[in-house]
Protein backbone atom coordinates (compact mmCIF):
# COMPACT_ATOMS: atom_id res chain seq x y z
CA UNK A 1 0.00 0.00 0.00
CA UNK A 2 2.80 2.42 0.89
CA UNK A 3 4.60 1.85 -2.40
CA UNK A 4 1.36 2.45 -4.30
CA UNK A 5 0.72 5.72 -2.49
CA UNK A 6 4.28 6.99 -2.64
CA UNK A 7 5.91 5.72 -5.78
CA UNK A 8 4.83 3.46 -8.62
CA UNK A 9 8.48 2.37 -8.98
CA UNK A 10 9.03 0.25 -5.83
CA UNK A 11 12.81 -0.01 -6.27
CA UNK A 12 13.26 3.77 -6.27
CA UNK A 13 13.60 6.08 -3.26
CA UNK A 14 10.01 6.68 -2.17
CA UNK A 15 10.01 10.47 -1.87
CA UNK A 16 13.36 11.54 -3.24
CA UNK A 17 14.50 14.76 -4.87
CA UNK A 18 14.56 15.01 -8.63
CA UNK A 19 18.24 16.04 -8.53
CA UNK A 20 19.15 13.55 -5.74
CA UNK A 21 20.82 16.34 -3.72
CA UNK A 22 21.35 15.30 -0.09
CA UNK A 23 19.41 16.88 2.74
CA UNK A 24 21.30 18.28 5.70
CA UNK A 25 21.22 16.15 8.84
CA UNK A 26 21.74 18.03 12.13
CA UNK A 27 21.60 16.85 15.74
CA UNK A 28 21.40 19.25 18.70
CA UNK A 29 22.85 18.41 22.11
CA UNK A 30 20.92 19.34 25.22
CA UNK A 31 17.34 20.57 25.36
CA UNK A 32 16.24 23.15 22.79
CA UNK A 33 13.54 25.64 23.90
CA UNK A 34 10.43 25.34 21.78
CA UNK A 35 9.95 29.01 20.76
CA UNK A 36 13.55 29.28 19.57
CA UNK A 37 13.22 26.03 17.64
CA UNK A 38 10.07 27.22 15.86
CA UNK A 39 11.69 30.53 14.95
CA UNK A 40 14.76 28.74 13.57
CA UNK A 41 12.56 26.34 11.57
CA UNK A 42 10.50 29.13 10.06
CA UNK A 43 13.63 31.05 9.09
CA UNK A 44 15.20 28.00 7.51
CA UNK A 45 12.00 27.08 5.64
CA UNK A 46 11.83 30.60 4.22
CA UNK A 47 15.48 30.42 3.16
CA UNK A 48 14.86 27.06 1.46
CA UNK A 49 11.85 28.46 -0.41
CA UNK A 50 13.95 31.40 -1.62
CA UNK A 51 16.86 29.19 -2.66
CA UNK A 52 19.20 30.58 0.00
CA UNK A 53 19.60 27.34 1.96
CA UNK A 54 19.40 23.60 1.50
CA UNK A 55 16.97 21.13 2.99
CA UNK A 56 17.48 20.13 6.62
CA UNK A 57 16.42 17.40 9.03
CA UNK A 58 16.98 18.62 12.58
CA UNK A 59 16.99 16.13 15.47
CA UNK A 60 16.61 17.43 19.01
CA UNK A 61 14.97 17.08 22.41
CA UNK A 62 12.75 19.64 24.11
CA UNK A 63 12.22 20.27 27.82
CA UNK A 64 8.77 19.04 28.96
CA UNK A 65 5.97 20.96 27.22
CA UNK A 66 2.66 20.65 25.41
CA UNK A 67 1.90 21.99 21.97
CA UNK A 68 -1.49 22.61 20.39
CA UNK A 69 -1.85 22.12 16.65
CA UNK A 70 -4.37 23.90 14.47
CA UNK A 71 -7.05 21.27 15.21
CA UNK A 72 -6.56 21.27 19.01
CA UNK A 73 -9.69 21.30 21.19
CA UNK A 74 -9.63 23.22 24.44
CA UNK A 75 -11.13 20.30 26.36
CA UNK A 76 -8.19 18.07 25.43
CA UNK A 77 -5.85 20.12 27.63
CA UNK A 78 -6.47 18.33 30.93
CA UNK A 79 -3.84 20.04 33.08
CA UNK A 80 -2.87 23.49 31.81
CA UNK A 81 -0.54 24.10 34.76
CA UNK A 82 1.58 21.01 34.46
CA UNK A 83 3.93 22.14 31.68
CA UNK A 84 4.19 25.19 29.42
CA UNK A 85 1.65 25.15 26.58
CA UNK A 86 2.52 26.53 23.15
CA UNK A 87 0.18 27.18 20.25
CA UNK A 88 1.59 25.76 17.06
CA UNK A 89 0.84 26.22 13.38
CA UNK A 90 1.43 22.54 12.61
CA UNK A 91 -1.34 20.16 11.74
CA UNK A 92 -2.91 17.99 14.42
CA UNK A 93 -4.09 18.46 17.99
CA UNK A 94 -2.36 18.41 21.39
CA UNK A 95 0.91 16.57 21.80
CA UNK A 96 3.71 16.32 24.35
CA UNK A 97 7.42 16.87 23.85
CA UNK A 98 10.07 16.16 26.42
CA UNK A 99 13.30 14.41 27.38
CA UNK A 100 13.66 10.92 25.97
CA UNK A 101 11.59 11.75 22.90
CA UNK A 102 13.42 12.24 19.63
CA UNK A 103 11.89 15.13 17.76
CA UNK A 104 12.85 15.35 14.09
CA UNK A 105 11.98 18.62 12.39
CA UNK A 106 11.85 18.10 8.65
CA UNK A 107 12.44 21.05 6.33
CA UNK A 108 12.06 19.64 2.83
CA UNK A 109 11.28 21.32 -0.48
CA UNK A 110 8.33 19.46 -1.98
CA UNK A 111 8.71 21.43 -5.19
CA UNK A 112 11.96 19.46 -5.70
CA UNK A 113 10.30 16.22 -4.62
CA UNK A 114 6.55 16.00 -5.16
CA UNK A 115 3.74 18.44 -4.47
CA UNK A 116 1.54 15.81 -2.85
CA UNK A 117 0.68 16.36 0.80
CA UNK A 118 -0.96 12.96 1.27
CA UNK A 119 2.06 11.15 -0.16
CA UNK A 120 4.40 13.29 1.96
CA UNK A 121 2.64 12.38 5.21
CA UNK A 122 2.66 8.72 4.17
CA UNK A 123 6.40 9.04 3.51
CA UNK A 124 6.95 10.41 7.01
CA UNK A 125 5.04 7.45 8.43
CA UNK A 126 7.05 5.05 6.25
CA UNK A 127 10.25 6.68 7.54
CA UNK A 128 9.36 6.02 11.17
CA UNK A 129 8.06 2.51 10.41
CA UNK A 130 11.36 1.70 8.71
CA UNK A 131 13.32 2.95 11.73
CA UNK A 132 11.24 0.80 14.06
CA UNK A 133 11.99 -2.23 11.89
CA UNK A 134 15.60 -1.95 13.05
CA UNK A 135 14.42 -2.92 16.53
CA UNK A 136 11.96 -5.59 15.34
CA UNK A 137 9.02 -3.36 16.23
CA UNK A 138 6.10 -3.48 13.81
CA UNK A 139 4.90 0.06 13.36
CA UNK A 140 1.60 0.53 11.57
CA UNK A 141 -0.53 3.26 10.06
CA UNK A 142 -4.22 3.60 10.83
CA UNK A 143 -6.95 5.08 8.66
CA UNK A 144 -8.01 8.53 9.93
CA UNK A 145 -5.27 8.47 12.62
CA UNK A 146 -2.03 10.19 11.63
CA UNK A 147 1.04 8.81 13.32
CA UNK A 148 2.61 5.41 13.91
CA UNK A 149 1.01 2.77 16.10
CA UNK A 150 1.98 -0.58 17.61
CA UNK A 151 -0.32 -3.39 18.62
CA UNK A 152 0.44 -4.89 22.02
CA UNK A 153 -0.68 -8.38 22.94
CA UNK A 154 -0.53 -10.05 26.33
CA UNK A 155 -1.55 -13.62 27.15
CA UNK A 156 -5.17 -13.77 28.26
CA UNK A 157 -5.81 -10.09 27.57
CA UNK A 158 -7.27 -8.28 24.56
CA UNK A 159 -4.77 -6.59 22.26
CA UNK A 160 -4.45 -2.82 22.45
CA UNK A 161 -3.06 -0.17 20.16
CA UNK A 162 -0.65 2.46 21.40
CA UNK A 163 1.00 5.37 19.65
CA UNK A 164 4.76 5.36 19.46
CA UNK A 165 5.31 8.34 17.14
CA UNK A 166 3.34 11.50 16.42
CA UNK A 167 3.40 13.39 13.14
CA UNK A 168 2.44 17.01 12.58
CA UNK A 169 3.66 19.16 9.72
CA UNK A 170 3.08 22.51 8.10
CA UNK A 171 3.80 23.60 4.55
CA UNK A 172 4.65 27.12 3.44
CA UNK A 173 5.53 27.78 -0.21
CA UNK A 174 5.72 23.97 -0.50
CA UNK A 175 8.50 23.76 2.08
CA UNK A 176 7.71 21.61 5.12
CA UNK A 177 8.53 22.24 8.74
CA UNK A 178 7.68 20.66 12.10
CA UNK A 179 7.81 16.87 11.65
CA UNK A 180 7.80 13.70 13.76
CA UNK A 181 8.28 12.79 17.41
CA UNK A 182 9.44 9.26 18.25
CA UNK A 183 9.07 8.04 21.82
CA UNK A 184 12.38 6.46 22.76
CA UNK A 185 12.36 6.77 26.57
CA UNK A 186 10.13 9.66 27.67
CA UNK A 187 8.25 9.74 30.96
CA UNK A 188 4.92 8.42 29.67
CA UNK A 189 3.07 9.84 32.68
CA UNK A 190 3.69 13.30 31.20
CA UNK A 191 1.15 12.53 28.46
CA UNK A 192 -1.63 12.42 31.07
CA UNK A 193 -2.02 16.21 31.07
CA UNK A 194 -3.53 16.11 27.57
CA UNK A 195 -5.62 13.90 25.34
CA UNK A 196 -2.80 13.06 22.92
CA UNK A 197 -3.85 13.90 19.37
CA UNK A 198 -7.47 13.88 20.50
CA UNK A 199 -7.52 10.08 20.81
CA UNK A 200 -9.05 8.77 24.05
CA UNK A 201 -9.44 5.08 23.30
CA UNK A 202 -5.75 4.30 22.74
CA UNK A 203 -2.62 4.90 24.79
CA UNK A 204 0.99 5.86 24.14
CA UNK A 205 4.13 3.79 24.36
CA UNK A 206 7.87 4.02 23.74
CA UNK A 207 10.69 1.75 22.69
CA UNK A 208 11.82 1.33 26.28
CA UNK A 209 8.23 0.74 27.42
CA UNK A 210 8.11 -2.11 24.89
CA UNK A 211 11.07 -3.67 26.68
CA UNK A 212 13.76 -2.44 24.29
CA UNK A 213 16.65 -0.57 25.98
CA UNK A 214 17.29 1.61 22.93
CA UNK A 215 19.56 4.62 23.34
CA UNK A 216 18.98 7.93 21.60
CA UNK A 217 22.09 7.39 19.48
CA UNK A 218 20.72 4.02 18.33
CA UNK A 219 17.37 5.59 17.51
CA UNK A 220 19.14 8.33 15.54
CA UNK A 221 21.10 5.76 13.53
CA UNK A 222 17.90 3.88 12.68
CA UNK A 223 16.15 7.10 11.68
CA UNK A 224 19.05 8.12 9.43
CA UNK A 225 19.16 4.75 7.66
CA UNK A 226 15.42 4.71 7.12
CA UNK A 227 15.41 8.34 5.93
CA UNK A 228 17.88 7.43 3.18
CA UNK A 229 15.56 4.68 1.95
CA UNK A 230 12.49 6.93 1.91
CA UNK A 231 13.79 10.43 1.11
CA UNK A 232 17.31 9.93 -0.22
CA UNK A 233 20.82 10.76 0.92
CA UNK A 234 21.81 13.07 3.77
CA UNK A 235 24.93 15.02 4.66
CA UNK A 236 25.91 16.00 8.20
CA UNK A 237 25.18 19.67 8.90
CA UNK A 238 25.27 22.06 11.87
CA UNK A 239 22.04 22.69 13.80
CA UNK A 240 20.32 25.98 12.92
CA UNK A 241 20.89 27.22 16.50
Amino acid sequence: MLDHVLNPEPNAVLFGREDAAPAGWAVSAGYVPYPEAVAAMEARAEAIAEGRAGELVWLLEHPPLYTAGISAKAGDLLDANRFPVFRSGRGGQFTYHGPGQRVAYVMLDLTKRRRDVRAFVAALEAWVIGALDAFNVKGEMREHRVGVWVERKAPGAPSREEKIAAIGVKLRKWVSFHGVALNVEPDLSHFSGIVPCGVTEHGVTSLVDLGLPVTMDEADAALKASFRRVFGEVADAPPPL
